[in-house]
């Protein structure tokens, strides 16, 4: 293995840390109802080759971090085919929090595209 298939699965995983509460937000405030985190997880996979934005067994602490934080709330249903699952379902808090950090996001964007495109002012 390469050095920079290290450093570029180190980069990508990083990237991911940071940008996995914003997508899950976004996810669940578009969501027509709850949603279990395998469908969530689903959701999150990149189709030219199926390949996921976290691991799923990373996806689980982040929406219990969100559900801490009252950005999210959760409920558990029996399932007839197997264990029970947890639905989740954004807040209005986590509705306002999305706002706010898509915002961010934007900006964050808008300054590593202009700083990668040359267009800063150094």
């Amino acid at each position: 293995m390469s050095p920079f298939t290290d450093a570029n699965k180190k980069f990508q995983k990083e990237l991911n840390s940071g940008t996995a509460a914003l997508v899950l937000l976004s996810i669940l405030a578009s969501a027509d109802e709850p949603m279990y985190g395998y469908r969530i997880a689903k959701l999150m996979e990149v189709d030219e080759e199926n390949v996921p934005m976290m691991k799923q067994g990373a996806l689980y602490p982040v929406l219990r971090s969100l559900e801490g934080s009252g950005l999210l709330e959760s409920h558990v249903d029996p399932s007839i085919s197997g264990p029970p699952r947890r639905y989740y379902k954004i807040t209005e808090s986590g509705l306002e929090i999305l706002k706010s950090w898509t915002q961010i996001w934007d900006q964050t964007k808008s300054f590593v595209d202009g700083i990668l495109k040359g267009k800063a002012d150094v």
